[in-house]
């Protein structure tokens, strides 16, 4: 898409993954809501792979949204007693076809896989596969961790996990299936988010549906209960038995994304035992405790900074109103705009209402900043709308590094907090006053208390915006598409 219509100017989403063991119940279509409830984590891709015990497997994946790419029909020849799905957005492997998810593979054993996260040592392990005469069908890393599993000659699944594991360096949230069990590991750091749900009987006859997603929103729509979140270097195996669990590999701590809190994870899910959209709203008090300002009523970017709005709008007694309406029914677009309406956008997302923001101080409110581009054009917007004042309050610290596990952050150069102060950022959007939200203020939103921000900053991944990696050589590891670009020298 080009950058002129592309209004996503924040972190991109990265992945969203679902699996689920049912016997008796209808698990295509399960995983089918589970992932329309995920819908937000990925929107290039969607799969779902089912398979019935001791028989044949099935998948079924395509670029598009999770509506688009299913119907009555392709559900219907999902059948089996267990499955597993998941929606992309391309982090390690461009947006294709071929990379899209759950991938297949038929080696030693049948193996289905879905992944959320991004490998750190993909290249390495792709050269290592190629030199023994492994072929790919992908450029994805979630390629390589099927290849590994399906290739591996332990004759229990979940003993090749623990041996893989051992291999992988990065982050991976993952579900795979075999013709005997839906398995789910974490990789040891936590890195991405996972989340085990349960089904529980509506009787005393059949056995409960265990089930695993990325987060915890999903088991809501599909009537499933959040029992907790995967641990860190935990797998968890689903099978005709029930469930069982074991731990592989070793961190020295946890370091679950942080940006989960403020930005990726569905407000309605539990991270941690928190619900999010009360630890955003904690973020807007703080921000306004930080940085508070003479202004006369409060808006939101919508959707991402709704709650800490409402939050700083509590916090500083302001009158909150919606200074944009948001088009609900923009995903993505291939259509161009054209030269005539080029200037025009962001509007294709965002129009502002004049009758709410003419002659008013504002306090705006989002979540991040990355390359500033639609931040720029929303307080030009606001000008042209008769706006008095802009003071920008974000719900995050200054994003100054990129993401090397499963996260696009654009590279250093083209983030704009990048060896700029943040007088020069409000210069250079064009804002009365800015304000990111400190690293202390984030930890005490998500720990509930001052108390307990160094506690929770202690099992937390923050890089981007600190630069300080949980695993030791990350920022020398290859970065997006790094596996895509090295393909021609590995297989020369």
């Amino acid at each position: 898409m080009s950058s002129h219509t592309d209004h996503r100017d924040g972190p991109r989403d990265e992945c969203g993954v679902f699996g689920i063991y049912g016997p008796e119940h209808d698990v295509a279509r399960l995983a089918y809501f589970a992932l329309f409830a995920l819908q937000h984590r990925g929107q290039e891709s969607a799969g779902i792979a089912a398979a019935a015990r001791g028989g044949n497997m099935m998948a079924i994946r395509d670029q598009g949204l999770v509506a688009q790419v299913f119907d009555e029909h392709t559900l219907q020849s999902l059948e089996g007693e267990m499955a597993i799905g998941h929606v992309r957005y391309s982090t390690t492997g461009s947006s294709q076809w071929q990379n899209a998810q759950p991938v297949v593979r038929d080696d030693r054993r049948t193996l289905a896989l879905a992944h959320n996260g991004n490998l750190i040592n993909a290249v390495e392990l792709y050269a290592e596969l190629r030199d023994e005469g492994v072929e790919f069908a992908s450029t994805s890393d979630s390629e390589i961790i099927a290849t590994l599993l399906a290739r591996h000659p332990a004759e229990r699944i979940e003993d090749a996990v623990a041996d893989v594991v051992s291999r992988l360096r990065g982050a991976f949230s993952t579900v795979a299936l075999t013709d005997e069990a839906v398995i789910a590991f974490r990789d040891p750091y936590g890195l991405r988010p996972l989340s085990l749900g349960v089904i529980e009987p509506q009787d005393d006859v059949r056995p409960p549906a265990y089930c695993i997603a990325s987060e915890s929103c999903a088991f809501d729509l599909i009537g499933a209960r959040y029992l907790r979140d995967v641990q860190p270097g935990e797998v968890i195996i689903l099978t005709e038995g029930g469930l069982r669990t074991r731990t592989v590999g070793g961190a020295q701590r946890s370091a679950l994304c942080v940006f989960e809190h403020i930005y990726f994870a569905r407000p309605d899910s539990r991270m941690g035992g928190n619900v999010l959209q009360v630890s955003r709203a904690r973020m807007g008090e703080i921000l306004w405790r930080e940085a508070p300002v003479e202004a006369d009523v409060v808006i939101p970017v919508p959707d991402s900074g709704n709650a800490a709005t409402r939050g700083l709008a509590r916090a500083a007694g302001l009158p909150q109103d919606d200074g944009f309406i948001k088009n609900r029914y923009v995903a993505r677009t291939f259509i161009q705009p054209g030269q005539e309406l080029r200037r025009h956008g962001l509007r294709l997302k965002f129009n502002p209402l004049p009758e709410v923001v003419a002659g008013k101080r504002l306090v705006v409110v989002d979540d991040s900043i990355v390359r500033g581009n639609t931040t720029r054009q929303i307080v030009a917007m606001l000008r042209e709308a008769g706006a008095k004042e802009i003071h920008l309050r974000i719900s995050a610290p200054p994003i100054k590094h990129p993401c090397h596990y499963g996260i696009d952050m654009s590279t250093r150069e083209e983030m704009i907090a990048h060896g700029r102060t943040v007088e020069e950022v409000a210069a250079e959007l064009g804002c009365d006053s800015l304000h990111y939200l400190s690293m202390e203020g984030v930890y005490e939103a998500i720990g509930g208390s001052r108390e307990a921000s160094e506690r929770t900053r202690s099992v937390h991944c923050d890089a981007c915006f600190t630069g300080s990696y949980p695993l030791a050589g990350t920022e020398a590891a290859h970065g997006k598409h790094a596996l895509e670009a090295q393909l021609p020298l590995i297989r020369a």
